[in-house]
């Protein structure tokens, strides 16, 4: 056994999705809206003049990985961090060995963060010098908004690209490429999989990429094989390795039963809701998925003429992020019956459409001075500031123009005679706010 014979031991320990990484962009999966040719970033990397960026995406989606793609295409050295674990120390010391890369090579140095929005404003005030200096080429990798996860210096001198995550048919492909891959992969196992099973992994890993490979890796290994040596994978061997059961239905019958399920909520009909609920759950859909739509017809068809319709289905959500299953399975049905009795009230979507339109369509940027910022700005700008009427010092209202001039009869939300909306209305009629669309 020599040195090389380790280096395959090594290599074969490693995970399956370890092993088929991609390492050039030819292989990489999915993100085309990113990578496609002519795109900037491909242009970018084909030529090295990538700056620091962030990349931002769910798990398993290749963040990671596009980050070592382009360390493997470029001439620069790469350096790898995780923000869980790195400290001002180990920054110091990346900084350090950019710095010397440049003076004494002329080598550029890409430092690879994962878990990028985990650094505290000390670790990255630490770094902040070098990204401004081009001493370090940050790549940051994180699964939160930087927008609102990160400090906003780091965020401002970077470049965000956001990622998606993976589609089914992406996903599959990519599993089939493992399972006849015999160098990286699982090629070299007499292996066939049902094509159900192959489509289930795909389908509920959702979009995880790292899941699907483990998931499938661990079906592959611990099947036993038949009487002729061939490892057979069936829908129920994946159904066991992803820990999660097949749709009890097809694709068209489980859209046919969410959509029975959004009407039902919208009927008021908390029988009809809760049956197709538990028939989507019970059927192997995920409970989240149902959680997302009664959140979103809480404020839809419910809206403001019960206001504690959506908080009750938020609450649901905590609930069962909280519980798991299946005790969280009791607040969603309390938060499924209370949005089925609640009043109902679509005014609230209404008024969404209404404004947004307008935002779209008659932009006016002829903000009344008095409502304008006084922070900056002329003395006579600073003196038309003084034409507002603090409401406060009115009882909480007084009547004046905020909207600009070209939209100042708009009306976009207009309660209803239903539930709390009739008690905005009688509020608004005693301020004489009468006006409807």
């Amino acid at each position: 056994m020599d040195l090389f014979d380790f280096n395959d031991n090594e290599e074969r320990a490693k995970p399956l999705a370890e092993r088929m990484r991609a390492s050039t962009l030819k292989d990489f999966v999915g993100q085309q809206h990113l990578i496609a040719e002519g795109s900037l970033l491909r242009r970018a990397i084909a030529l090295d003049r990538l700056g620091s960026c962030i990349f931002w995406g769910p798990p398993g989606c290749g963040k990671t990985t596009l980050a070592n793609v382009i360390a493997a295409q470029t001439n620069a050295d790469f350096i790898k961090l995780n923000a869980v674990s790195a400290g001002v120390a180990d920054v110091k010391k990346a900084v350090d060995r950019a710095r010397d890369n440049l003076r004494m090579y002329g080598k550029r140095t890409y430092l690879m963060l994962d878990e990028c929005h985990r650094f505290n404003k000390t670790q990255s005030d630490s770094l902040l010098p070098a990204i401004e200096q081009g001493t370090i080429l940050f790549i940051g990798s994180t699964t939160e908004n930087p927008y609102a996860s990160m400090t906003p210096a780091i965020v401002s001198r970077c470049r965000v690209f956001q990622f998606h995550a993976l589609g089914t048919e992406e996903i599959r492909g990519a599993l089939e490429r493992a399972l006849h891959d015999k160098r990286k992969g699982l090629g070299n196992y007499d292996c066939e999989i049902d094509p159900e099973a192959l489509t289930h992994l795909a389908e509920t890993a959702g979009g995880d990429l790292r899941t699907a490979y483990n998931a499938l890796e661990l079906a592959v290994l611990t099947t036993p094989p038949q009487e002729n040596g061939k490892i057979r994978v069936t829908l129920s061997d994946a159904e066991q390795s992803i820990q999660r059961k097949a749709l009890s239905y097809n694709e068209d019958l489980y859209y046919d039963i969410l959509s029975a399920f959004c009407k039902s909520l919208r009927g008021s009909d908390p029988d009809a809701a809760l049956y197709y609920a538990f028939r989507l759950i019970e059927g192997g859909c995920d409970p989240l998925l149902v959680i997302r739509r009664l959140i979103a017809h809480s404020a839809e068809d419910v809206g403001m003429a019960d206001p504690q319709a959506l908080v009750m289905a938020v609450s649901a959500l905590t609930a069962f992020q909280n519980m798991g299953y299946p005790e969280g399975l009791i607040p969603l049905t309390e938060a499924i019956v209370y949005v089925c009795e609640a009043e109902k009230s679509n005014a609230v979507k209404r008024a969404m459409e209404a404004a947004r339109k307008d935002a779209r369509e008659n932009r006016d940027d002829d903000i009344p001075n008095y409502l304008r910022d006084t922070s900056y700005g002329s003395k006579e700008m600073k003196a038309e500031s003084a034409k507002y009427k603090y409401p406060h010092n009115y009882g909480g209202w007084v009547e004046q123009q905020y909207l600009p001039d070209s939209l100042k009869d708009r009306v976009y939300y207009v309660p209803t005679e239903k539930g709390f909306e009739k008690t905005v209305r009688e509020n608004r009629a005693k301020k004489g706010k009468t006006r409807e669309k």
